[in-house]
């Protein structure tokens, strides 16, 4: 298990800080949501994380150890980007063995078995695959990998709703079998809240929460009813994700769900509910 820690990072692109100033520590054995808008920084993260790229100021340490230009660090990290970064000519099967030099613990029967579940064609060239299929092809060298540290940069891009869903089921399967620390930066909170333990969330570039789902939303709740009653209720309140429709108007209120009137909500007619992650996520990055 191994721990990783963010310590005063910030990153220029030129006059552009991409990051300002990070400082956080990402427990081992967890599944963390790397969360933000587009621009926030997230990818800039992910490849300071794995040595792809320079900090500006500040550093990232694996188990105490400086990331860059530290093969035995990097080695026990898998990052599945985006981007595609595999050569296009060659077919899936022959990079599949290739993994195997460089994780020692990838495992090859595992692959297969992912690829037949996905129906992913490994005689296919790279080049050949859909954008779904690409996304298959590199989230099963990820999971076969067998990497202590695991990084998914919109790891379900271009997948319907079954293969997405069979993913999400498939890393939760793996990560019970073996715990390891894995990261997932993707805009589609909703779909990926079920599968989260912690969320790090960035705004333009810094660092505004960190914590595990279900304390994160502990402290929130949604309120729904008339627009005055509304207003009256929240009143003195900390509040936020406004949304109205006609004369119906629902908040969400920023404290403890122990703290909710519903002395007062009942004789105002209002509803309470739980906020969800996505919302609550919008409403903060707003």
């Amino acid at each position: 298990m191994k721990t990783i820690e963010v310590k005063e990072l910030t990153k220029y692109y030129k006059t552009n800080k991409a990051l300002d100033c990070l400082n956080f520590t990402i427990e081992p054995g967890k599944i963390y949501g790397l969360l933000g808008r587009n621009g926030a920084g997230k990818t800039t993260l992910l490849n300071l994380m794995t040595g792809r790229i320079f900090p500006t100021e500040g550093e990232i340490r694996i188990d105490g150890e400086n990331v860059h230009e530290n093969d035995k660090v990097l080695g026990s990290i898998f990052y599945m980007t985006e981007k595609n970064l595999y050569p296009v000519e060659e077919r899936v099967k022959n990079i599949l063995k290739w993994s195997r030099q460089f994780y020692p613990k990838f495992d090859m029967e595992y692959a297969r078995d992912l690829a037949d579940k996905f129906g992913l064609d490994t005689n296919k060239k790279v080049k050949n695959l859909s954008t779904g299929y690409t996304s298959i092809f590199k989230a099963v060298t990820a999971l076969a990998s067998n990497a202590d540290i695991m990084l998914f940069d919109e790891p379900v891009l271009g997948l319907d709703a079954n293969h997405r869903d069979m993913l999400y089921k498939e890393l939760l399967a793996n990560y019970a079998q073996n715990p390891r620390t894995i990261i997932i930066s993707t805009h589609l909170i909703e779909e990926v809240a079920r599968v989260l333990e912690e969320v790090i969330i960035i705004k333009e570039g810094k660092l505004i929460v960190k914590s595990p789902v279900e304390e994160l939303l502990a402290c929130s709740y949604t309120a729904t009813g008339e627009v005055s009653k509304i207003d009256k209720y929240i009143e003195g309140r900390k509040y936020t994700g406004i949304e109205q429709t006609g004369n119906l108007k629902s908040v969400i209120v920023l404290e403890d769900n122990k703290k909710r009137n519903t002395g007062l909500a009942k004789e105002l007619g209002i509803d309470f509910s739980k906020t969800e992650l996505q919302k609550l996520f919008i409403s903060l990055t707003n």
